[in-house]
């Protein structure tokens, strides 16, 4: 036989080769079954690991361009500074607006409510009721105040129990009575 030849499966060359792989497997399969979940966790670790970073290299990338297209274009910047500006001028105005619509409503009320007082001195001062005046007053403020509303009169509710309901008589309710319990020892055997 020749030294490079191979003859059949004699030798101890394959033979190896197949315990070893044997091994090998018994080796994976024990390592696996060991640590098989930390193994996971680490991967998966790895993994998020490595999806922050890509979103963070991403972002600084985005960053470098949105600077760099702003230092090319000055006048884009300018436009919209000036919108922003403009905006809140607006914004401004209207709440201006509004803040003067809301002193003038004030001043109204205290104009309404100094009537009403200089009145009630009035009538204490002839010697009438100045309750029943205020009554008028304030019905007369708001019947002006909203002279296109139409006042609402309440319907006439009957009562939810008669007059001499009492609860604790246990009569002219349904099944809801109380009585007190029954009062000595307690029975036991």
């Amino acid at each position: 036989m020749e030294l490079g030849a191979r003859g059949p499966a004699t030798g101890p060359g394959p033979a190896l080769g197949q315990g070893g792989l044997e091994a090998l497997q018994h080796t994976v399969g024990s390592v696996l079954s060991s640590y098989g979940w930390y193994m996971l966790l680490a991967v998966v670790a790895v993994y998020l690991l490595v999806q922050k970073v890509s979103r963070s290299l991403a972002a600084r990338q985005n960053a470098r361009l949105g600077s760099a297209e702003a230092a090319e274009e000055p006048d884009v910047v300018v436009r919209r500074q000036e919108a922003l500006a403009a905006a809140r001028l607006r914004m401004q105005e209207e709440l201006n607006a509004q803040a003067e619509k809301y002193k003038e409503k004030q001043r109204q009320l205290e104009e309404e409510r100094r009537r009403q007082k200089i009145a009630m001195w009035e009538s204490m001062q002839e010697g009438k009721s100045y309750k029943g005046n205020l009554k008028l007053n304030q019905q007369e403020a708001e019947s002006g105040a909203s002279a296109s509303a139409v006042p609402k009169s309440k319907p006439n509710k009957k009562p939810l129990r008669g007059g001499g309901y009492n609860p604790l008589s246990g009569e002219g309710g349904g099944t809801c009575s109380w009585r007190p319990g029954r009062r000595g020892p307690s029975a036991g055997g």
